[in-house]
Order: structure tokens, then sequence, then C-alpha cells
């Protein structure tokens, strides 16, 4: 990491405060850094504090003008190797996606031709509101790195998505994308993620305890390696990652139906989702009352989705998950074989601070031509792109 120098522009949501240990976490990392301000961040936390912190003047007019600096946005653009935007509020991203350039921040960021990093921070409902879905997308078209906010208790007193991610989480993703390998430039990615749901009656199912993670974290990874990722997701509470493409499914043949379709235009395919393996022989109309101590249920067997796609795969790279409980080598070695995939992912879901739910994994990856691989356990975002490194490493570069 050669370029040193980031500025870090700060808008007027009530997590500002919050930044300055970012900054603080990127000069401990090596990075100089400039601060500037808008004026509604001012409300909320002062200058003093980022010139204490970084030793530098703090720049919060776009007509403060000095013997020394006659243009100071212009200066600062051109000292910039990367840009930072936190929080990033609506208004500053809707500003950036137009062109606008009113203040001092916008008319620097408009004159930095360098990497820009965005990370939102607002209330769920401004998040989701389809404005800001579109400037967003358009950012993320002229190039500009977004990171996904997490999901928690917002300013307003109640739990959405909107919050600003963990301090070293923004550190760690910021020199992640400096650093990020782009060797899935020009492949296509589909990915499934989370559970089916096989419907008893009207407020009934049948289900399990996939949450998503490990599926939405290989595409954030995907994505971020230059790939044209496409999510085949099934339910969840879960935002994908800016810029990938999200198909939502419930039942297993909703699934199936997605993902042969996707299938014929991918070059690799990732089947992370937890698929439902029976669905009800006869779904009820109605809600079933409570009439004894017993209610059997006629289960019939879904299709299987990863053998299919394995019968008819051509050049494409066929990634299979084998959640076990136990004998995970023998049971993984098999599906490898039997579902004709190039790789089959296991992990041990038995254990409680891994697999489903958790923010963690350890898994063994299974190829044909390969000693199993054992990654170690880490947080899902980390293991995808170890196993990523694997598919390009083993897969496609033996293509």
């Amino acid at each position: 990491m050669e370029r040193k120098n980031i500025a870090v522009f700060l808008t007027g949501g009530i997590a500002v405060y919050k930044a300055a240990n970012v900054v603080r976490g990127l000069i401990k990392k090596g990075f100089k850094v400039k601060v500037a301000m808008s004026e509604a961040s001012q409300k909320f936390i002062t200058p003093y504090t980022f010139q204490a912190l970084t030793h530098e003047k703090v720049y919060t007019d776009l007509f403060e003008i000095t013997d020394d600096n006659p243009i100071p946005h212009i200066e600062l653009a051109d000292w910039t190797d990367f840009a930072l935007i936190i929080p990033a509020t609506a208004n500053i991203i809707a500003k950036m996606a137009n062109g606008i350039a009113d203040d001092f921040i916008t008319t620097t960021l408009l004159a930095i031709d360098m990497p820009k990093f965005v990370v939102p921070a607002m209330n769920e409902k401004m998040l989701l509101n389809n404005a800001t879905k579109r400037n967003m997308q358009t950012l993320i078209n002229d190039g500009v790195k977004i990171m996904s906010p997490d999901t928690g208790m917002l300013a307003e007193g109640y739990t959405g998505k909107g919050r600003l991610p963990k301090e070293e989480e923004i550190i760690e993703w910021i020199i992640n994308k400096i650093n990020s390998k782009k060797d899935l430039v020009g492949k296509k990615v589909v990915i499934s993620a989370g559970s089916t749901i096989e419907p008893i009656d009207p407020v009934r199912y049948i289900s399990n305890y996939s949450s998503g993670k490990m599926g939405y974290a290989l595409a954030e990874a995907a994505f971020e390696r230059g790939a044209s990722v496409t999510l085949v997701s099934g339910p969840t509470n879960l935002l994908a990652t800016p810029g990938v493409k999200i198909n939502r499914i419930k039942t297993t043949k909703e699934l199936e139906r997605k993902m042969n379709e996707e299938f014929k235009t991918a070059d690799i395919a990732i089947m992370a989702a937890a698929v439902s393996d029976y669905h009800v022989a006869k779904v009820a109309n109605n809600k079933i009352k409570k009439t004894g101590e017993k209610l059997t249920l006629e289960l019939v067997q879904n299709p299987d989705i990863l053998k299919g796609l394995g019968s008819v795969k051509e050049k494409q790279i066929l990634v299979g998950f084998a959640a076990e409980t136990n004998n995970l080598y023998e049971n993984a070695q098999n599906k490898l074989l039997s579902k004709h995939a190039d790789m089959i992912v296991g992990n041990d879901v038995s254990r409680k601070d891994i697999g489903f739910g958790n923010d963690d994994n350890e898994v063994t990856l299974f190829t044909l031509k390969n000693s199993p691989i054992k990654l170690p356990k880490t947080n899902k975002k980390e293991l995808s792109h170890k196993i990523l490194d694997v598919i390009v490493e083993k897969l496609i570069s033996k293509e």
C-alpha cells in the first residue's frame, strides 16, 4: 500500500462522533489523514477534536482563502489518494450522485478523481427509500465503493437497518478495498443463500435455521473481486451489498427455477442455501386446527437442485455446501461425486460457535483433484475470500 493520504469527509449524521475512532485507527494503520466537515456535522462534534487527532487543519469553509492556500478544495483534492465519506447521509449521497457542489465537501469530492469510500448511516426508511437506492446505484456505477450499514438499535429507539458499522470493521473494510484482488472481473457468479420454506397451511411452514449470512458474505466478497454477482435468496432480514443483483424466493421450487435460469449464463454457481429436502404433499387451504394429540403430514421429496445443475453444467464451476452434524468428510466426499460438483464446502452445524446464525464459520473444502483443505474459524466475510481464493487457484486457473 504505497498511497497513504486519505481525506475524511464528515457529514451531519448523529453517528459522526464515531468517526473520531475511525480517524484514530486509520492513523495507527499508517495513513496520513486530513478531515473536512460539513456545517451540519459541526452541530454534533467540533473540528477541534479532529485537529487534535490529525495535527492538521480541519477544512470547514469553501471560501476560507489564505495567501498560501488560495484554492483550498483543489489543494485537498490534489493531496488525496483516497476519500472516505462518513457517516454518509441520504443528503450527501444524493448530492454526490447528481454532481452537486454547493459547499466545501461536495465541491472537493467533485474534484477528486481517486477512489471514494462511502459508509452510509441513516434511518432505515431513508435508506430503503427508492430515491436513496437509485442514488446509491448511480454511485456504484461511477465506481464508488459503498459499505453496507448494520442492523441494530437506531437513534429513533427501534431496531432497523442503517446503523454505522463498528469502527474497526470500517477500517478493515477500507484496507480490504484498497488491497482487494480483482481476479473475478468479467465473471458472472450466481449464489444461493438462506433457507427455503415449504408451506403446511396459510400460517405454518417447514424450514431450517439458516440465516443466509454465509451466502450474503460470499456475494459481497465476489462483488469486491470484480464479479457480476446475482444472489438468489430465501427469506431473511439481510440486505445485499449495493451492486449485487438479488432475486428473492421462498420455496424450493422457486429456488430451482431461478437457479436453472441464472446458471445458463453463469461462470461460477455457489449453492450456499439450506434447501428443504421435502415439501408437504397437500397444503391445507385453511389453518389446520388442533383436533388431537397427533398430526400426520405426508411429505414428498423436493428436487435435488445441486444435482440437477451438475447434470447440465458445461464450463461452469459448481460449488455446493454440505451442512453436517456427523461424518463430515465421508458425507461431503460422497456429495462431491454424486452431485457432479467441482467443490463441496463442508461445515459442522452441530457446533454452537459456527454455522447457522453465527457470524463465524469453519469449513473444509473438498475438490476432485486435491486433498481436503481446512479453513480455520474466522468471520464469514474473511472466510468467503478464502473460499474464493481456492476457487480461483484450484479451479479457474486449471481451466
